[in-house]
């Protein structure tokens, strides 16, 4: 695990504008630089960096943060592989924090075979470039492919020879332990008590142009070798076999080539072998990855949905292939995706196919032919069931299953509506057919025992008003306590209101917490003392943040919306250990979704830089030009909704038998808003 100490040296370090310039073509705007988004396509810059903030926002996506975050967000790396790049970048040298000596082990030995496989991939490429066995065999093999030499570096495309034990000795020549050539399938090992020590080790590979499989980050996990002689012993596609640092079933050939394509067009092309994959990239479709060969796993699934939500499966005209390949359907329906399938032309596949047209038309094929699951169901078995009642009615059976493995219920009754269009069966039956499939299957998850760790208590809360909030979030906590029990009837239209003064309050906390103002207690025109005296105001100097977290705490209240909450909490925790809000280690949070939120209000202002207002003649208005009301403005606007959501509540829940009680309880509290919108100065 990476220190502490070694994330810090690196976010002091890291120039945003700099690592971000790497991918992002930049051009200089005032003090900040701006860009075409690297997210979507567009022709007017919407991508703005700070360089003096630290931080980079997409106004076109709304995704920002900083270095580590966009790394994640455009390459894809994880957390640590972010902190790794740029520590690489800046010659930063990693500190591991203390592990145990079988944790060192085997971090040791899985970083040996990465190594390992990386040696192999730059020999196995060198071999078919400059050696003359692998220029004869290898390079005519994926030159008569019609691969371009861009097209065979970019994918590191190589050749074993065909001697037994050639990459195994010079491997074993450079160093490289025989453990990890055989723990990485490259070298295999065998008992010989003829040989000097005891065994005698082969080449995996050995005669066969290699495929390297990487990781979304690009690091070398295996190979995919294709033999290129004829010999029924042995098979045409061998794969390096399972270990550490490679699973087949969690692993898609040409994943890290592909990711940023499929982010940015919200598609993946799924096909089945290397050269589909090489051929359509060249081509120019470059959102297009390979299950190489195996069943579609659940693993592979979940890779893609972290870059988009739709999947197009691309077959060639093989119907044995195409009919094992329908189970990966509903997998794919299963993890709330969007799946089409494409058929091509009979003779063709995706490798043949797009070498045979032209960009335009492959492009122009894949959009206007691809085809719902459904369809494609009904075309690829309706001829064999149409005269036979029993064959038509598993179909339907069969299509009806495929919709109920989709979690979302809308999309379950478009498709009843569409397969009762298409197989001309009432919807009715349909429903009652899915109706039935869905209680089996809750009844079979209410049969399975409930692990301990699968029990949480369950907390009070009211319907959900707000799609976009956790529905298991702890109740608002209102500013009087006999409030808590109207929760469930807060009024819906009233709750983006609250999100926008929550908002506005962390808005505040960020941009001006630090700072110092002078405020005054609140005292009302006809309060006075215990002479009969009359009240005057007291103004005094406050931080504003002590002064927000004061009022805040002063009504017990608590932000409704989860994010906004979270990043209270976080202003409040640095406020208790250094008494200042560190803005810095806000940006530079390791929870994305805080990152993101203060990013995107620390870069508010700097969208109109975009659009050069200023030259234009049109002034901005930045910021706010009084701390002390905007503050006040904040948490009265937040008390007001609240009370408003109160008496909206006591109104829907009143009954003859309290009516009078719930009166007086209204009555208490319209005074209260009226008080408030007082120092508002609204009218009610």
């Amino acid at each position: 695990m990476i220190s502490r100490t070694t994330i810090d040296t690196v976010f002091e370090t890291a120039r945003v504008e700099e690592v971000i310039g790497e991918f992002v073509q930049l051009k200089k705007a005032g003090s900040n630089f701006k860009g075409l988004s690297p997210f979507s396509d567009e022709r007017s810059p919407s991508f703005m960096v700070s360089p003096v903030k630290g931080i980079w926002k997409d106004f076109s996506t709304g995704k920002g943060g900083n270095a580590v975050s966009f790394l994640m967000e455009h390459e894809h790396y994880s957390y640590p592989e972010a902190i790794r790049y740029l520590a690489k970048k800046y010659n930063i040298e990693i500190d591991e924090i203390e592990q145990t000596d079988e944790q060192k082990q085997h971090a040791d030995e899985r970083e040996s075979m990465y190594l390992v496989s990386e040696f192999a991939r730059d020999y196995f490429q060198k071999i078919l470039l400059e050696d003359e066995q692998g220029k004869a065999i290898g390079l005519s093999y994926f030159k008569e492919r019609g691969f371009t030499d861009e097209t065979i570096k970019k994918f590191q495309l190589g050749y074993a020879l065909n001697e037994w034990d050639a990459f195994t000795n010079e491997a074993l020549n450079k160093g490289y332990n025989l453990k990890y050539l055989e723990s990485t399938g490259l070298s295999i090992v065998k008992q010989d008590l003829l040989a000097p020590n005891g065994t005698k080790q082969f080449d995996r590979f050995k005669g066969r142009v290699l495929f390297p499989i990487h990781s979304m980050s690009g690091r070398v996990l295996g190979f995919g070798g294709r033999i290129l002689v004829n010999d029924k012993k042995a098979a045409k596609y061998l794969n390096s076999p399972d270990s550490d640092i490679y699973h087949k079933s969690n692993v898609l050939y040409g994943i890290h080539y592909a990711k940023q394509s499929i982010a940015k067009e919200d598609t993946c092309y799924l096909v089945e072998g290397y050269t589909d994959v090489i051929s359509m990239s060249q081509a120019g479709v470059e959102n297009v990855v390979a299950s190489s060969g195996t069943a579609l796993t659940e693993n592979q699934i979940r890779l893609i949905n972290r870059l988009t939500k739709n999947i197009t499966i691309l077959f060639d005209g093989d119907a044995a292939g195409i009919r094992a390949s329908i189970r990966g359907i509903d997998l794919i329906l299963e993890q709330g995706m969007n799946v089409r399938v494409l058929m091509f032309p009979d003779g063709d596949d995706p490798d043949s196919f797009s070498k045979r047209v032209s960009k335009e038309e492959l492009t122009d094929y894949l959009k206007n032919n691809s085809q719902d699951f459904i369809n494609f169901k009904v075309s690829l078995l309706m001829d064999e069931a149409k005269n036979d009642p029993v064959k038509k009615a598993g179909l339907i059976r069969d299509i009806v299953i495929s919709i109920s493995k989709i979690p979302d219920r809308i999309q379950q009754e478009v498709y009843v509506k569409e397969c009762s269009r298409i197989m001309d069966i009432s919807e009715t039956v349909l429903f009652s057919e899915l109706a039935q499939l869905n209680s089996k299957v809750q009844r079979d998850n209410a049969s399975k025992p409930i692990q301990k760790s699968q029990v949480k208590s369950a907390p009070i809360s009211s319907p959900n008003p707000n799609p976009n909030k956790d529905p298991n979030e702890p109740p608002i906590e209102f500013l009087y306590p006999e409030a808590a029990q109207f929760q469930k009837t807060l009024p819906t239209q009233k709750v983006d209101e609250l999100e926008k003064y929550e908002r506005e309050i962390v808005r505040i906390l960020l941009l001006y917490g630090n700072n110092s103002d002078e405020f005054e207690d609140y005292v009302a025109e006809d309060a006075v003392d215990g002479n009969g005296r009359r009240l005057k105001k007291e103004k005094f100097i406050n931080v504003v943040s002590k002064e927000i977290y004061l009022s805040l705490q002063e009504d017990e209240i608590e932000f409704a919306t989860k994010i906004f909450r979270e990043v209270y909490f976080e202003v409040i925790n640095h406020l208790n250990q250094d008494e200042v809000i560190s803005i810095d280690g806000l940006v530079n949070h390791p929870n994305s979704e805080i990152s993101n939120l203060v990013t995107s209000i620390l870069m508010d202002d700097e969208k109109y830089v975009l659009s050069d207002w200023d030259k234009k003649g049109i002034p901005v208005k930045k910021g706010i030009d009084v701390q002390t009301k905007a503050v006040l403005d904040a948490i009265y606007n937040l008390r007001r909704v609240l009370i408003e959501q109160k008496i909206k509540s006591l109104i829907g829940e009143m009954s003859e038998s309290e009516r009078d009680l719930t009166l007086e309880n209204i009555t208490n509290y319209t005074q209260l808003k009226i008080r408030l919108a007082e120092r508002l100065n609204r009218v009610v």
